[in-house]
């Protein structure tokens, strides 16, 4: 009898699966769109970024491959390197002062008090509004001669300040809107850590006399640090792409006292139609946040309620 299963009776295998080792699944069909899209929005542009690094390229004129000449330019830029300082300073303090700020909201919103829905929604304002509406109203605050708030240090007999037209207090003012916007985000995250925490802890606390710093100390901080860490990575992408508050406000200046590298890459792609060093700065700007952003996620993964 011969035998059925001969791979002469067999029909023949598509190209497909003889390269496949394993029979693929029916439904691997459903995310070749997803694939496609990716690949569109994402992996392309960012190849085609990569490749316009490597060359000479001034909107208007050809093409010149020159490999990393526009990195080896970048590193001896005393603007760019300016630019990178500027960034790493406002990220700083646009991580860190909210975080405060947003934390200490948190812990005091976390109780019951006559109004707190009202005091809590009002709080929640100025996340509400759009960047470039704030950064006008502050233009305006800001003003040496107009500004409400040099009247207002006027009513203290303080002599009035140069705000964000001074070289040295130009960035602590954006800082300052900054913090004054997003502190509200930072003070929802940790509101929503703090109300998921198990009372037992606390109550045991209170038994043994804690005072309210010890309970903090050692309760409350290790408890809800994992959610104030992820307050910390959204609030550190969020501040190194900050771009329309510094532009509208100060564009860069006094000179270069605030420019960062968002407003440097703006100027190299807009103004001076520098597309190949440009996408340069492109680059390094990425691996910069991504270097941020995994300290942070390293940092994170160690405040876990089982290391705390």
């Amino acid at each position: 009898m011969s035998n059925l299963n001969s791979p002469a009776d067999q029909p023949p295998r598509s190209l497909l699966a003889r390269l496949l080792p394993v029979k693929p699944s029916p439904y691997v069909w459903f995310i070749v769109p997803a694939l496609v899209v990716l690949m569109a929005i994402i992996i392309f542009p960012w190849g085609f970024t990569l490749w316009m690094s490597l060359f000479d390229w001034k909107i208007g004129s050809a093409a010149t491959f020159i490999g990393l000449g526009n990195y080896a330019d970048l590193v001896h830029d005393t603007r760019f390197l300016e630019a990178i300082f500027h960034t790493l300073y406002f990220t700083a303090l646009a991580v860190i002062l909210p975080l405060i700020f947003g934390t200490f909201a948190a812990l005091v919103f976390n109780h019951k008090f006559p109004l707190r829905g009202l005091l809590r929604g009002m709080f929640l304002l100025p996340m509400m509004a759009t960047p470039v509406a704030i950064s006008l109203v502050w233009t305006m605050m800001f003003h040496p001669q107009q500004g409400v708030l040099n009247y207002l240090l006027s009513l203290f007999g303080i002599a009035p300040s140069e705000w964000v037209y001074s070289s040295s207090l130009a960035i602590p003012c954006l800082v300052l809107v900054d913090v004054w916007q997003w502190s509200p985000l930072v003070m929802l995250i940790v509101l929503g850590g703090l109300a998921s925490l198990p009372s037992d802890p606390f109550e045991a606390a209170r038994l043994e006399g804690a005072s309210t710093w010890q309970v903090f100390r050692h309760i409350t901080l290790p408890m809800v640090l994992p959610f104030i860490m992820v307050a910390a990575v959204v609030r550190l992408i969020d501040a190194l792409k900050t771009f329309d508050t510094i532009y509208v406000i100060t564009q860069g200046g006094p000179g270069t006292a605030s420019e960062t590298i968002n407003l440097y890459l703006y100027l190299q792609a807009f103004s001076f139609y520098q597309v190949g060093k440009a996408s340069a700065v492109v680059v390094v700007f990425f691996v910069l946040v991504v270097a941020l952003s995994l300290m942070l996620f390293w940092l994170r993964e160690r405040s876990k309620w089982s290391d705390a």
